[in-house]
């Protein structure tokens, strides 16, 4: 019995030099107001305990949601650094084969994706066709209006926007070739090239069909749009 008086004793002590270590702690904090509710009787309610409670359950959403806020800050930051690490790739090639080379590799793997086409409408002859593809796999010449009817899938009337994300198998194989079969989700930038020229797209193929999502922010990808722009109409001035 002295032994636990002793060690009873010195449980005290601590807790008065660092009462803190008790206040802090969410369990003993707990067991305490359990503790004081069934020394009170069935009979009484305890409206102190309840605000705990409540307080308890709030400061527990409001720490969901910072570490929430915190995710997606680190989420759009290293989505920044991506996008400026394949801006700066796509900016050292100094002739077009190289160029697109670089975007079906060096390009595609910095930003994670399957496939990447560039697609270019153009009137061009049989000769012209055959020139394109002496150039790679990367580059997809198409007749004119088939990049509004790609993004539109064919409806007459809907708005095209600068960056498309969905969630499905292409159709046909006129844009992926034979990677239609496995790509779920893509990106479509609609690029412009100036007055005067026939629009362009660069398509963004992934297997996975989460990686591009209807409901995602579109900034990022809309930058890149841009920057590729200024760098095509450089290829094609």
């Amino acid at each position: 019995m002295n032994e636990v008086a002793v060690d009873l004793e010195e449980l005290k002590d601590k807790i008065i030099a660092q009462p803190d270590v008790i206040l802090d702690d969410r369990e003993i904090m707990r067991a305490l107001i359990s503790a004081n509710e069934k020394s009170l009787g069935g009979n009484i309610i305890d409206l102190r305990g309840i605000a705990m409670e409540r307080l308890e359950s709030r400061l527990d959403r409001l720490e969901d949601t910072h570490r929430s806020v915190i995710a997606a800050a680190y989420d759009n930051l290293a989505g920044t650094n991506q996008i400026h690490r394949a801006i700066l790739s796509m900016l050292d090639p100094v002739a077009f084969e190289d160029f697109l080379k670089g975007l079906g590799g060096e390009v595609a793997a910095i930003l994670r994706v399957d496939c990447i086409k560039l697609v270019l409408e153009s009137t061009a002859n049989a000769e012209g066709e055959i020139a394109v593809r002496r150039l790679g796999d990367v580059l997809s010449v198409v007749p004119p209006g088939f990049i509004d009817a790609y993004l539109t899938q064919g409806r007459e009337g809907v708005p095209t926007r600068q960056v498309t994300l969905r969630q499905l198998r292409p159709e046909s194989e006129i844009l992926y070739g034979d990677a239609a079969d496995w790509v779920n989700s893509e990106a479509l930038l609609k690029l412009d090239f100036g007055s005067g020229t026939l629009p362009g797209m660069l398509a963004l193929g992934s297997e996975d069909p989460h990686q591009f999502r209807p409901n995602q922010a579109t900034d990022l990808l809309a930058f890149f749009a841009g920057v590729f722009e200024r760098q095509m109409r450089r290829w094609l001035s």
